[in-house]
């Protein structure tokens, strides 16, 4: 048997050194002199060096045979993985990118005196090496954890008594919800077409005296095209109620196009080579009274803070609804897998 010793002291070579090394090797040398005793039995021989070495063939090479049989080991075991997940998530989605979007990113943006390209890549960079860091440090955290076996010793108390109720099934867009989405899209892309010769429709009889401002001029198609993609959107669901994750896939898409529009014009209100500010708003000829003058003033500011109040909301809407429909997504197929058929056998 010294061909099954010299397997053996290969196997030995790859195996961990553990409490529980010596008794893989008990249990594999055990298995192999069985299956060697077994051929013997019904060749009525023993067996010569080439019929063994046939059977530690079968069984594979020492390094294979090692990692097999070897005790499973995990940076993060299977106890602590799901709050490592949960922790990650939190950290990385719920507390670092709203910092750099709404903290860092206009503090970056001041520095660079409004340049928009370069505060953009400033702060994505930093936010990608500052994700970095924390997710190692994270995970650094959770190994030691794991090694110290922490968990393991912390008595767990808690009462079946205090657990969450059970959560309701969300439901899904309505028929008539749709159908008042789209006559609602529709009016509006009928009031935005007859605007541009119907000032009243926006102003009231404030049209007297104002009117909208050139700027308005260059994000007026922009702005129908958005119109026209929501009852595009609304059709397609109306079409295809099969497709479930269209409704919020096509909710996030109309969100980031506005959310484009909006930062175009905020960047083209911006003061000019003169050193003036575009206005939303201009007076009409001959109407620049004091009062005018005022309540012009009060409008363009009006506009201005409500323009940068939904471009702050989409930027905390948009992930928020990119997070749940991914959160759909992976649940209709979860619920697929679970409803396909189990074969036995």
């Amino acid at each position: 048997m010294e061909l099954i010793e010299r397997y053996l002291q290969s196997v030995r070579f790859w195996l961990p050194k553990t409490k529980q090394q010596e008794g893989i090797l008990a249990e594999l040398g055990d298995d192999l002199r069985s299956q060697i005793e077994e051929r013997e039995a019904e060749l009525k021989r023993p067996l010569d060096k080439q019929e063994v070495a046939e059977i530690l063939k079968r069984c594979g090479p020492p390094m294979v045979v090692a990692a097999r049989l070897a005790p499973k080991r995990y940076l993060i075991g299977p106890t602590l993985f799901p709050i490592y997940v949960f922790v990650l998530k939190m950290v990385l989605l719920w507390i670092m990118v709203p910092i750099f979007v709404f903290i860092v990113g206009p503090a970056t943006l001041g520095s660079y005196h409004g340049d928009w390209g370069k505060a953009i890549a400033t702060t994505l960079g930093n936010l990608w090496s500052g994700s970095f860091i924390a997710a190692g440090v994270i995970t650094l955290v959770f190994a030691i954890l794991e090694r110290t076996h922490t968990i393991a010793q912390v008595e767990c108390k808690w009462d079946p008594l205090k657990l969450p109720p059970v959560r309701k099934q969300e439901r899904k867009p309505s028929l008539l919800q749709t159908v008042c989405d789209l006559a609602f899209n529709f009016v509006g892309l009928i009031w935005l077409l007859l605007v541009p010769h119907n000032p009243f429709l926006v102003f009231g009889p404030a049209a007297s005296f104002l009117r909208p401002g050139p700027i308005w001029h260059a994000f007026y198609i922009p702005m129908v095209a958005v119109v026209v993609f929501a009852l595009l959107r609304c059709a397609i669901t109306l079409a295809r109620p099969q497709w479930t994750w269209w409704p919020a896939l096509g909710n996030v898409l109309q969100n980031v196009f506005v959310l484009i529009i909006l930062k175009f014009i905020l960047d083209a209100i911006g003061p000019t080579s003169g050193g003036a500010w575009q206005p939303f708003v201009v007076l009409q000829q001959g109407a620049d009274t004091a009062q005018s003058i005022r309540v012009s003033a009060i409008v363009n500011v009006s506009v201005l803070i409500g323009l940068l109040g939904t471009w702050v909301g989409l930027c905390i809407a948009i992930p928020i609804q990119i997070w749940q429909w991914m959160r759909n997504i992976r649940k209709e197929n979860s619920s697929r897998e679970h409803a396909a058929p189990v074969q036995v056998q």
